[in-house]
């Protein structure tokens, strides 16, 4: 009797456990993923985002960073959640890659889950690249089977090692004069731009020059020169062509500011377009103004010796760029200026996934 009034003692206290378990279980669950982190948002501190299977939470204000432990201590880690199923990419119980995972090694072919519900396929080997921003290295994917054939995600299709998305991120407030679709098209002009030597070389290049068309427009706002002052004085007279638009008709306009009347005059012979008697042309065309910024970046040589193109490609460095775009800059002349260029240079390789290369400054 003893014993079985102990085994009946034993089962009524293992259901006791069983049923003490149960609740702390359920109260330990994942908590559920908030909005997923989006790149080019503006995240103030409180603000919340969910990123690789994280629920995270901003200090203070942040854009661009993605959520970690590391990098500036931005953001603050509030454990991992449960995304659920959100059917990303033609979803069903078919999808059942991994979850992305920042810094983890991709080899050509994987296919990851990322944190907006999407499905991603690397294109091409990376570290770990974000599949949004870097589409370079990924192509978003459907579970079909078939890769590539949605244009949602970040993808791009424009030919350009800089997708919209990833222009976008660099100049969050610019100018709605300086389209993506305008570059684009001014790129066809001089086909070598940004397609030339290596994958990370041509993101190089494109990156140098959106840096230093950054900044000499702020961050693409400026089209016109703002020191109206300075107008009258860009009429070179001894020029057989002379300045029949006006005196003060050839100020600085565009991405790369093109000024003087000589400038324009070859500018629009080179671009096939009569920019010395219609110059306003540079500020009303998005893509005449983007030809005429390519056509310093391919051409003008200024005290660099040699162009901007070829200083990238040819591995001399941003900081020749520099020399052949303002070359009053160098050797001191301002180097609050250069450190400019420099820092809109280093966070734009960022964006595109590759390293800054050597020499940038001048």
């Amino acid at each position: 009797m003893k014993r079985k009034r102990l085994l009946a003692l034993l089962a009524v206290v293992g259901l006791g456990l069983v049923g003490a378990v149960a609740p702390m279980l359920a109260s330990e669950a994942a908590a559920a993923c908030v909005t997923p982190y989006n790149n080019s948002a503006v995240y103030t501190g409180g603000m919340t985002a969910s990123y690789n299977s994280h629920n995270w939470a901003a200090k203070w204000w942040t854009q661009g960073e993605s959520p970690s432990t590391g990098g500036s201590g931005v953001w603050q880690d509030n454990g991992s959640c449960d995304g659920g199923s959100t059917g990303g990419g033609g979803g069903g119980t078919t999808c059942s890659y991994p979850n992305w995972v920042a810094g983890q090694s991709y080899a050509v072919g994987a296919i990851v889950r990322y944190t907006n519900g999407q499905f991603y396929q690397a294109t091409h080997e990376n570290p770990g690249y974000d599949p949004v921003i870097s589409t370079w290295f990924w192509s978003p994917y459907t579970c079909t089977g078939s890769g590539g054939g949605s244009t949602g995600g970040g993808g791009n299709t424009s030919g350009f090692v800089v997708s919209e998305a990833q222009f976008n991120q660099m100049f969050p407030g610019r100018n709605g004069f300086y389209t993506y679709a305008g570059l684009v098209d001014a790129m066809k002009k001089y086909p070598s731009f940004a397609t030339s030597g290596s994958d990370a070389v041509k993101r190089q290049e494109a990156a140098a020059f959106l840096a230093n068309v950054g900044h000499e427009t702020g961050g693409l706002v400026y089209i016109d020169e703002i020191n109206t002052a300075n107008w009258p004085h860009y009429c070179d007279t001894s020029q057989p062509y002379g300045c029949p638009a006006g005196q003060s008709a050839y100020h600085g306009r565009g991405p790369i500011q093109l000024s003087w009347n000589f400038n324009y005059y070859a500018a629009g012979n080179a671009l096939g377009v009569d920019l010395l008697n219609n110059p306003n042309l540079v500020a009303t065309n998005s893509s005449i103004s983007w030809q005429t910024g390519l056509w310093y970046w391919m051409t003008g040589t200024g005290a660099a010796g040699t162009t901007s193109h070829n200083a990238m490609v040819n591995g001399q460095g941003f900081g020749t760029t520099i020399r052949a775009i303002n070359s009053i800059e160098c050797n001191g002349g301002n180097p609050a200026q250069v450190q400019s260029r420099v820092n809109l240079y280093n966070q734009f390789v960022g964006i595109l996934g590759v390293s800054a290369g050597g020499n940038l400054t001048c």
